[in-house]
């Protein structure tokens, strides 16, 4: 499964940020979630429009942008 089959990004919705197809749940806020420690199924239970795909999709997307991220060292001189 590719994350681009899941998460979109639109100017129109929630200022740009990247979302679950068809809703208005950022991915921001799933991985805010995972990282308070909710499992999928509290995360599905509690926000029944979302899939199990989506949750995964929301890491996949994290994890391709994380890779792509360029970071620059400066040093101190």
């Amino acid at each position: 499964m590719d994350w681009r089959d899941r998460v979109v990004i639109d100017p129109g919705v929630v200022v740009g940020k990247p979302v679950i197809k068809g809703t208005r749940v950022t991915v921001e806020f799933i991985l805010d979630l995972l990282a308070n420690e909710w499992t999928y199924e509290a995360i599905l239970e509690n926000y029944p429009q979302l899939k199990r795909e989506d949750i995964t999709a929301a890491l996949k997307y994290a994890a391709e942008t994380l890779k792509a991220e360029k970071v620059y060292v400066l040093t101190k001189r």
